[in-house]
């Protein structure tokens, strides 16, 4: 799998707590938009990323932003 699965063409807003998080970047994990080890065996990795204080992120669903582990729009360029 060179491509990561689409898990939606759509952020996962979400309001989120201080505190580490692994994000999903290969589309796969059954908890999105985080990871759950479903990338084992392929080329991706999650990405981890720290949030400072409480607040609304919008974490990429289509796992294309150029901007990961945050929705930049890209979804709206896919086909």
């Amino acid at each position: 799998m060179s491509e990561p699965i689409i898990a939606q063409k759509f952020p996962f807003v979400q309001d989120t707590r201080p505190g580490p998080y692994w994000w999903c970047a290969c589309g796969q994990s059954k908890t999105q938009p985080f990871c759950d080890g479903s990338h084992k065996g392929t080329s991706f990795a999650p990405i981890k990323t720290e949030i400072a204080e409480s607040k609304k992120v919008a974490w990429c669903g289509c796992k294309h932003s150029a901007n990961k582990p945050f929705c930049d729009g890209s979804h709206s360029r896919l086909p």
